[in-house]
């Protein structure tokens, strides 16, 4: 009888053992299954983002060249219909910018108004800091032209202020670039206008 209970108890332990190895086994080979599916997982995320990182540079790429595209389409448009022989250019310019506030700059050519521009604080700002801003671009026949250019504005002691100033120019063949330019004047305490030619 104790030699029944003895190998009972052997078979007990025998079959608990091998239990045991089993689920360790099994422990083992779930545990290699995960370090593998991990693998395979920072493999397929790193496969991702070299896909993701070769997208990207193609987007850069088509990007950069559509903003070439656009910049060459520009200046083919602003060629087309300002050709070079009869362009005519206006700027204005400012100096110092003390005794004059700019609001607004009225162009006239030979009696017609072709431009009317209004300024916002921070144009009239970059204007002060020593910025041209390009008021108007036209085509004119050759020969010669009269151009009234009239300021409006804030002038001394912050007074509403509007003058003036009056050029006959001759267009020649080839483009032609004009400055209105707006300075003090420190003597007379007044802001002074000019329209000069670019050479």
């Amino acid at each position: 009888m104790v030699t029944k209970t003895l190998i009972g108890l052997m078979a007990t332990a025998t079959l608990m053992l091998s239990t045991a190895t089993v689920a360790q086994d099994a422990a083992l080979m779930d545990a290699d299954a995960v370090i593998a599916d991990v693998k395979n997982a920072e493999a397929a995320e790193s496969e991702s983002r070299e896909e993701f990182r070769s997208l990207d540079q193609d987007v850069q790429t088509l990007k950069k060249e559509v903003l070439d595209l656009n910049r060459d389409l520009f200046l083919l448009e602003e060629e087309l219909l300002f050709p070079a022989n009869s362009q005519v250019a206006f700027f204005v310019s400012m100096d110092v910018g003390e005794y004059f506030e700019l609001d607004s700059v009225n162009i006239k050519i030979d009696g017609k108004e072709v431009a009317n521009y209004l300024y916002t604080a921070r144009e009239a700002d970059a204007l002060i800091r020593g910025g041209v801003h390009r008021v108007h671009m036209a085509n004119l026949k050759t020969g010669d032209h009269e151009l009234i250019a009239v300021f409006t504005g804030k002038g001394p002691h912050v007074r509403d202020y509007r003058r003036g100033a009056t050029m006959r120019f001759d267009k020649g063949i080839g483009a032609k670039y004009l400055e209105l330019e707006i300075s003090d004047r420190v003597k007379k305490q007044q802001p002074e206008f000019f329209i000069k030619e670019w050479e």
